[in-house]
């Protein structure tokens, strides 16, 4: 777990961290994720795009939502791959997949502006958030799709991970990230949801976990899987353990 979770790692606990979740994560009349309870405990909003889950109605309400809030809104990218909610390995061309990002991430922004917001950041979403962990060519196009998009949004990624050091080479914002719900392997990535273990469920393991990754400097961003089973209540501990640590809890700068 260490190489690349302690990369950038400052060895003090940082006194801001922003707290991120999965949101919009439903589909016509099929919902999975409690966004308006969830809105009122985290401070980023990773919205679906309609790729992986997400309706043009759905991204409209979470966006109008977060924008009353004072939430930020983050476009949640992904393969094209509603029926395996995004967690498929797929192959796309490189070209392809960066106009397909470019294209969520104008989607969303439509509606954010609407609101009285707009994007504000961009993380790939499942399959693709780890694949671009160690492949150039699919990191590449991702941040090749935030610049087609328009503006410098910065990109939420893996520490060490080549996302991270691609969105950097091109002068976008890196923003290291790290999961109170998700178990680590000894490199560092995040074990496959294939395996036993890959999710944390209990609260004590979870907030334990979350102090930890934020007392070890580990990412400017936490995250909090909004289809995780209790998400709401776990992300309200997590953010009342933190703040109990004089840890504060805004969206990252």
């Amino acid at each position: 777990m260490d190489s690349m979770i302690v990369a950038g790692a400052s060895g003090t606990v940082p006194r801001v961290v922003d707290l991120n979740a999965d949101l919009g994560e439903g589909f016509g009349r099929w919902t999975l994720t409690d966004d308006e309870a969830l809105l009122s405990v985290v401070t980023s909003a990773n919205v679906a795009c309609g790729f992986h889950a997400g309706d043009p109605s759905t991204m409209r309400r979470v966006c109008e939502l977060a924008a009353e809030r004072g939430v930020r809104i983050g476009a949640q990218v992904s393969y094209r791959d509603l029926a395996g909610f995004g967690r498929r390995a797929m192959d796309v061309p490189a070209r392809e997949l960066a106009d397909e990002v470019a294209y969520q991430i104008g989607a969303l922004d439509v509606f954010a502006r609407a609101a009285g917001s707009a994007v504000s950041y961009v993380k790939p979403h499942g399959a693709l958030y780890n694949r671009t962990v160690h492949d150039a060519e699919q990191a590449g196009a991702v941040v090749a799709g935030v610049r087609l998009a328009g503006g410098a949004l910065p990109v939420l990624g893996l520490p060490g991970s080549l996302l991270l050091e691609a969105a950097a080479g091109a002068g976008l914002t890196a923003v290291p990230e790290c999961f109170a719900d998700r178990a680590y392997t000894e490199a560092g990535t995040l074990v496959p949801r294939t395996e036993p273990g890959a999710v944390l469920h209990e609260p004590e393991a979870v907030v334990a976990q979350a102090l930890t990754l934020v007392g070890a400097g580990a990412g400017r961003s936490l995250c909090l899987h909004g289809d995780t089973p209790g998400a709401v209540e776990l992300a309200r501990r997590v953010r009342r353990e933190l703040e109990a640590t004089g840890v504060r809890v805004e969206g990252f700068a």
